[in-house]
């Protein structure tokens, strides 16, 4: 969790607790007592009003409150259509995280705005993806952010079956499936995959390094090209 994910954490765990101590928020946030107290020391000190001490506990005083979001209605709309649409499309990691920025938005919303926000008349059905490809989906996600080689079963829609490794540059989700758009080492060429015919896949543990011809610009080009190298598999 970044820090300043964990600081606006902090103010709402004592928003809603009469007491609270740092072994506790610790706990919680899985860090250290000793972080905690240098949060708490340093949201004091940008004004946060957070009375008590160490080894005893917090408490926020009444009348605290963050500074209002203001969204537009065509904001608040796209948001949560966002939302929701990673929420029935993506890993469940993704889906959690969709979930938990509404939830803050909505914490800090002037009362006129949630009204918006939880009556939008925008949805997308909560199909889901099948397990495998959201567990395929998180895998290849951290993996292209890592730089870190991936290795898969493939099965061509021809029906033609392979074994691959890839270095993963980036995954497009095309309303229905996603594709991996990566380098593919069997093909010695830019290539893109369908998540849900890959199978059985595996973070190698070697790192690729940017190498011009090889990166997510270049797919990108090439599919603004036309050029057929880097085609669907």
């Amino acid at each position: 969790m970044r820090r300043a994910d964990r600081l606006f954490q902090i103010i709402q765990y004592l928003r809603t607790r009469r007491i609270t101590t740092a072994q506790w928020l610790a706990e919680q946030l899985e860090v250290s007592e000793r972080t905690i107290y240098r949060d708490i020391s340093d949201l004091t000190a940008s004004g946060v009003p957070i009375e008590g001490e160490a080894g005893i506990g917090y408490v926020l005083r009444k009348g605290f409150d963050l500074p209002p979001l203001m969204f537009t209605e065509e904001e608040l709309a796209a948001l949560t259509l966002g939302a929701q649409i990673v929420k029935s499309w993506a890993d469940p990691q993704l889906a959690g995280a969709a979930q938990n920025i509404l939830s803050k938005v909505e914490l800090v919303l002037p009362d006129a705005l949630k009204d918006k926000l939880n009556n939008s008349r925008l949805f997308s059905p909560m199909v889901r993806l099948a397990p495998e490809t959201a567990y395929t989906l998180a895998m290849l996600r951290q993996a292209a952010a890592a730089n870190q080689k991936i290795s898969f079963g493939y099965t061509r829609a021809d029906g033609n079956t392979s074994q691959r490794t890839v270095w993963p540059l980036g995954l497009f989700f095309w309303g229905s499936v996603w594709t991996l758009a990566a380098w593919c080492e069997l093909r010695g060429a830019l290539r893109n995959f369908r998540i849900d015919r890959i199978t059985a896949p595996n973070v190698t543990g070697e790192l690729f390094e940017t190498t011009q011809g090889r990166t997510l610009n270049d797919f990108i080009d090439n599919c603004n090209k036309g050029e057929e190298d880097n085609g669907s598999e």
